[in-house]
């Protein structure tokens, strides 16, 4: 077995952890505030195409953990969380455009009224 990457019973916890702050936490309200109001779409955007490729890095990470003979908490600790971010940000990113659509429906309706 190679050397380890880090130690899973001290820093397995920080891959989850990081995803789910910056992913839910920051993300969350960045997306359900301004979406809806149609505002600031390419910041918006950046930011789930950056977590997607952030979970993307991470599966990746786990996968060749995995496949480099790295204990169980390496590997599940790198690739689980890039699995699911990457599951959640790349299902979200439609909802997230269909938002931005339709607050711009609703802005050329008011206008037109």
């Amino acid at each position: 077995m190679n050397e380890l990457w880090f130690d899973p019973n001290l820093y397995a916890w920080i891959p989850g952890t990081l995803l789910g702050v910056i992913g839910g936490g920051i993300g969350g309200p960045l997306i359900g505030i301004f979406a809806s109001k149609g505002k600031i779409k390419n910041l918006v955007l950046c930011f789930c195409y950056g977590i997607i490729f952030f979970c993307l890095v991470l599966l990746i990470l786990g996968i060749i953990a995995y496949f480099s003979g790295q204990p169980y908490g390496v590997w599940y600790s790198l690739g689980l969380p890039g699995l699911i971010g990457l599951i959640i940000f790349a299902f979200l990113i439609p909802v997230v455009v269909n938002q931005y659509k339709q607050a711009e429906l609703r802005k050329s309706i008011a206008n037109d009224l």
